[in-house]
């Protein structure tokens, strides 16, 4: 009996030693967070071990073990909203349409672009259902959900085509009259690397002169916009942060091009865009966080650029480079033409400071933006309001985001 005490008490501590994480005193549920963040490194290190066994691509178990888990997390739905599920030029989508906008009035309209660090989640999932469910319903808005095609079965600049594909679909006279959707009231909106395909179709059709209308606005959730610098404060502030780790971001990159995990680490202390990588060095200055963040963010973190790297990784990824797949480093020009945007961040999050600069950049070339950062919240939180992952940081974020598409759309 002694020792089955002495063993169980063992356990606990262990247990208690990988749940603990340091977190910061402002962070809403923080043993909510610690018990999320330690499900997430379970599941994701046993689908590594799966990798590694041959039993399947990571991505693809992970991808199966979260469409599981949504199985228990019933999707709401509503006798006010009609669901469909169709295609817009041979793309899946999901179309939320109010009661009200089968009628003849025209209503605004949002297409929305789900994240998963372009590998996992579905625009038919419990969390992705519910949260535009609830758009359309607090909106009285056309939510067209994009069920693009994932890592790893496709790759950039896949993914990419699938939304820009919808979105010019969707913004036909013709398509927006058969939805009753109002053409000067349209956004386009996306979480994490939902948030980077939308600023990047924004940014491409804002500079097609053959498209009969264009995005009111677009709205960014926690956004990842480059992959150039992986040392940016909030990257190493929040190295080990809850749900999305530096290292988890870098081989999300690496999934998205098709690149070689051989380069992860280098290309965590930057080595892919040291001074002697020639093909980076014209998109330095449009990344100098030094001037873009506010020196409250910047605090005392210092920037890391390596005099000689690996050039190689560039040339094995020479989409790290692509503006489609980093808004963050498009031409000035190309920030001028986009429209009214918002911006989401939250402190607890690697990603913080690829919002914070997208936006500075917005601001200097003339665009009204908003940016609603939230000191108590973490990377994903926004689709986190349904038992039993519901967190406060979960609906704070979604009601701030809803009240401001409401304002402003």
């Amino acid at each position: 009996m002694k020792s089955a005490a002495v063993l169980l008490a063992g356990l606990l501590a262990l247990t208690a030693y990988y749940v603990y994480l340091p977190l910061p005193s402002t962070v809403s549920d923080p043993w909510r967070l610690m018990l999320l963040d330690a499900a997430f490194r379970v599941v994701q290190q046993s689908c590594n071990l799966a990798h590694y066994l041959g039993l399947g691509h990571h991505l693809r178990v992970l991808n199966f073990v979260i469409g599981t888990f949504e199985t228990f997390n019933n999707p709401q739905f509503s006798e006010l909203v009609t669901i469909t599920d169709t295609q817009f030029d041979g793309v899946e989508v999901r179309v939320y349409e109010p009661s009200a906008a089968r009628e003849k009035t025209l209503k605004r309209s949002v297409v929305y672009i789900h994240g998963g660090g372009w590998a996992l989640s579905s625009a038919r999932g419990s969390y992705y259902n519910n949260l535009c469910l609830t758009m359309a319903e607090s909106l009285g808005a056309v939510i067209v959900s994009i069920e693009y095609r994932l890592v790893p079965d496709f790759h950039f600049p896949t993914q990419f085509h699938d939304v820009l594909r919808v979105a010019k679909h969707f913004m036909l006279p013709e398509v927006l009259a058969r939805y009753s959707v109002d053409p000067s009231r349209v956004a386009i909106s996306g979480d994490s690397a939902g948030g980077n395909l939308a600023a990047a179709v924004c940014q491409e059709m804002s500079q097609e002169e053959n498209v009969t209308n264009r995005f009111k606005l677009q709205a960014l959730i926690y956004p990842v916009l480059q992959p150039f610098d992986f040392n940016t404060p909030s990257y190493q502030q929040n190295e080990l942060a809850p749900v999305l780790p530096r290292f988890v971001m870098v081989k999300f990159w690496i999934d998205y091009f098709d690149g070689n995990y051989d380069f992860a680490h280098s290309m965590v202390i930057n080595n892919h865009t040291s001074l002697d990588v020639n093909q980076a060095g014209s998109f330095r200055e449009r990344l100098d966080w030094t001037f873009l963040l506010p020196s409250r963010f910047r605090k005392s973190y210092k920037p890391i650029t390596h005099p000689t790297g690996k050039a190689e990784i560039i040339q094995d990824m020479p989409s790290l480079l692509d503006v489609r797949a980093a808004p963050l480093l498009a031409e000035k020009e190309v920030f001028r033409l986009q429209p009214k945007t918002y911006i989401l961040t939250c402190e607890i999050d690697v990603l913080r400071d690829d919002g914070l600069m997208y936006a500075k950049r917005l601001e200097k070339a003339g665009v009204e933006v908003t940016v609603d950062h939230f000191e108590d919240c973490f990377h994903g939180c926004m689709i986190f309001t349904v038992w039993p992952t519901n967190f406060a940081a979960g609906l704070h974020t979604r009601d701030s985001y809803l009240k401001w598409l409401s304002q402003n759309l």
